[in-house]
């Protein structure tokens, strides 16, 4: 059992939504208080006080029962049913080892699917994603998933377009430079507070409340375009524009032509920074397809007066104007477009590089966008090199059950989908990010093992045939760094791993013990000298850039260090624009692709070589009688499904059931009152919610947050998880992207007695088997 040690001062952590003291009492979390410096805390993190040691918590490592009677691959329909019996760690090491053996030698790495999706710790030594990959790789490596469930689609389109995503997200314009220099702020998708509670690595200062307000009282104008007015923080009294859900490039094209049509938009800017803009202009136009994208096009398709897409584009023209898209946007049908749409759009306008004007990739879709930030290298848990090649989209995990051998196109690539017999998932919980879980639960069982590390029975812990119980951060000591905040704190072990939890390094060390790995997988390193070690190589690498963190025994003494602001604001491309043959983007052109070759020549009928519009397979422009179109964003009380059984999360229910939001319009043509339990449903399933009515969302729309553990009854969800009736496909057959926001469903009154929640409960357990 690891020893509980702290210093002569309170007790630190720090976790994505947020940095604590931790007030201990006999060796039990009593509270969590909010960091001093953050001035506006998130209320996520308190919900884990009260669970880390209830009825939720694994304890023991833990076998499916049929799994362990039967051997690998049998009675895996009984997954998320079965129940567990409980082994030793001595056991479960050599039963995963044994395990692991077997199929490498029947079938190879290249059947080890290695999901771990997700955020798991904030740690930066105890990762879990890592700390499995590095234990996999040193035995022959995994497939592996590439890109992410929040922005697929832009992770693949934008780098055709515009250059990298990821860096370019990184250098967003900053907050200050919106206040300072933009006169108006248009919201594809909105700015929503509630996404930017968390961060990737841990938060110490959430700053994006601050950047609104300091942008509104500094005069900024805000436009939100979203279903929801909720989108966008009531305070700076913005204009609401409420297109159709998923017809977002619609009107962009329209923004785009009507700038062209009255010649609003920035000639010499497209001539210098831009390449293809005569083939976008060709199509804007209809001269490619018969089809002018004029305002009154898009009228029809986006449920919009033209005038009010006309008066936009006007207006966008003649101000200093920062475009801000949401990564939400990227998970519709064809989300791809809207990212290349809004950067045509930018492009058009002329302000692209230009101080608080341009574009701007998801503010608030985590708390580091629009942060003034150093952005320093700091040092990770070496992960080592992967032996296996192979990887799929990160949304098509169905897919690859259900169609070994099949194939599949992919950014210019014709792929096939592996033969998967194990599934390894640490850091993450697939029953919450992925789409159509009824389709996933039918397809899970054609891998033979599937292997879990969780510290609490969520769905994902219940469909396992292995359950490897881990530590929470609260449970061991780790380090908070991360270069998207400015504070880097010390996470002080607060109590004793419950039950029998180890943390992960400490459950892959031991299965490496069995396979003849341990020395190569710690490198004769103890967790404490890994994190020294990390911490040492981050202070060299950060002095590189000239910033100075205090020594060990100062940072551990104190409990938190700050980072230095940057010495300029950053600007987006402001170096691409102040010299475009100095600093070309990483195009083949060397600038702003609106019309790719590349691209166009993978010969996709479903994604062009520039910005186009698709009509979406799921949406109100082609709805029955009777269907609404559905929204499943981000949570206010948790990040993604982390903590949805804390008390944070649990206290909005309505008897015991998610809220979902309606219009007031919807619930009466339904006969449906606030507070009702509805059953939301369609041909993929069903689930149960409880109905709260505002004339804050667009009429036909309804707005649920994803999360909710996955509670499965014949096909519904019984506690409102909206991946239970989500569109499993992809955005296209460039990106493969998730396309959970082009959803239909219909809404009923639930009849009959509520089923019991069972979501929060263990599974049995069978004690002396």
């Amino acid at each position: 059992m690891t020893k509980v040690t702290h210093r002569d001062r309170d007790i630190f952590t720090t976790a994505h939504w947020g940095t604590y003291r931790v007030d201990v009492q006999d060796g039990r979390v009593i509270a969590l208080r909010d960091f001093e410096h953050d001035p506006d805390p998130s209320p996520i993190g308190h919900g884990i006080v009260g669970v880390l040691d209830g009825p939720t918590r694994i304890t023991r490592p833990m076998v499916r029962k049929g799994w362990l009677e039967h051997g690998p691959g049998a009675t895996s329909e009984r997954r998320g049913e079965d129940a567990f019996i409980p082994v030793t760690w001595d056991r479960i090491n050599d039963i995963v080892a044994q395990e692991l053996r077997r199929i490498r030698e029947q079938h190879g790495n290249g059947a080890i699917f290695a999901g771990s999706y997700g955020w798991a710790s904030a740690g930066r030594f105890h990762h879990a994603q890592g700390q499995l990959k590095r234990f996999l790789n040193l035995n022959g490596g995994f497939v592996r998933s590439v890109n992410s469930y929040s922005y697929a689609a832009a992770e693949v389109t934008v780098p055709h377009v515009i250059g990298d995503f990821t860096q370019l997200v990184q250098d967003t314009t900053s907050w200050a430079s919106v206040a300072q220099n933009a006169e108006l702020f248009v919201a594809f998708g909105g700015v929503p507070l509630k996404n930017g509670q968390i961060n990737q690595g841990g938060t110490g200062r959430h700053v994006q409340r601050a950047g609104l307000r300091a942008a509104h009282a500094n005069g900024v104008q805000f436009v939100n375009v979203s279903p929801l007015k909720s989108d966008l923080l009531e305070e700076t009294g913005a204009d609401w524009i409420a297109p159709r859900p998923s017809s977002d490039t619609a009107l962009m094209l329209a923004l785009c032509h009507t700038l062209l049509a009255e010649n609003l938009h920035d000639r010499a800017f497209l001539d210098r920074y831009c390449h293809g803009f005569d083939r976008f202009a060709a199509y804007l136009t209809g001269e490619t397809d018969g089809q002018a994208k004029t305002a009154d096009w898009a009228a029809d398709l986006c449920d919009l007066p033209a005038d009010t897409i006309r008066a936009l584009a006007r207006r966008m023209a003649g101000q200093r104007t920062m475009i801000s898209i949401a990564w939400a946007l990227t998970r519709q049908d064809h989300g791809e477009m809207a990212y290349w749409a809004a950067i045509s759009l930018a492009a058009m306008l002329g302000q692209i590089g230009l101080p608080g004007t341009g574009i701007g990739f998801g503010y608030s879709a985590e708390n580091f966008i629009g942060a003034s930030l150093s952005w320093p290298r700091m040092a990770a848990f070496p992960q080592g090199r992967n032996p296996v090649a192979d990887f799929i989209p990160v949304a098509r995990i169905s897919d690859m059950l259900e169609n070994p051998g099949g194939a599949y196109d992919f950014n210019g690539q014709r792929r096939t989908y592996p033969d998967i017999r194990m599934i390894w998932w640490a850091g993450g919980n697939p029953f919450h990010h992925h789409q159509d879980l009824n389709r996933f639960r039918r397809a899970l069982p054609q891998c033979e093992t599937f292997i879990v590390n969780e510290w609490c029975w969520n769905a994902t812990a219940k469909h396992a045939d292995i359950v490897l119980p881990c530590t929470t951060t609260l449970e061991r000591r780790d380090l908070g760094l991360t270069p998207r905040d400015t504070y880097q704190v010390v996470m002080d072990q607060a109590i004793a791993p419950v039950g029998e939890a180890k943390s992960d390094h400490d459950i892959f060390r031991g299965i490496a013990a069995r396979l003849g790995c341990e020395e190569a997988f710690t490198e004769g390193r103890t967790p404490d000298d890994w994190q020294r070690h990390l911490y040492d190589v981050t202070r060299q690498q950060v002095a590189a850039s000239g910033i100075a963190l205090p020594g060990w025994e100062e940072f551990q003494s104190k409990g938190w260090a700050e980072l230095p602001p940057p010495e300029t604001e950053p600007v987006l491309l402001s170096a691409f624009r102040a010299d475009p043959e100095a600093h070309p983007l990483d195009t083949p052109s060397g600038r702003i692709e609106l019309f790719s070759e590349t691209v166009a020549g993978f010969g996709y009928d479903d994604a062009p070589g520039h910005a186009a519009w698709t009509a979406p397979v799921e949406w109100l422009g082609s709805a029955r009688p009777g269907e609404l179109h559905m929204i499943s964003n981000q949570p206010r009380t948790k990040l993604h499904s982390q903590l949805d059984h804390g008390s944070v999360s649990q206290s909005d229910r309505i008897r015991g059931r998610v809220p979902l939001t309606m219009h007031p319009t919807d619930a009466a043509a339904r006969d449906l009152s606030e507070g009702d339990i509805v059953r939301v449903f369609n041909d993929r399933g069903a689930f149960l919610a409880g109905l709260c009515l505002s004339e804050t969302l667009r009429p036909g729309v309804i707005q649920i947050a994803t999360g909710a553990w996955f509670d499965p009854l014949d096909g519904q969800c019984r506690v409102g998880n909206p991946n239970a009736v989500t569109r499993d496909a992809g955005t296209s057959r460039l990106a493969q992207g998730p396309t959970a926001h082009s959803c239909l469903v219909r809404v009923e009154a639930h009849t009959g007695p509520l089923p019991e929640v069972t979501a929060y409960a263990p599974p049995e357990i069978l004690e002396n088997t």
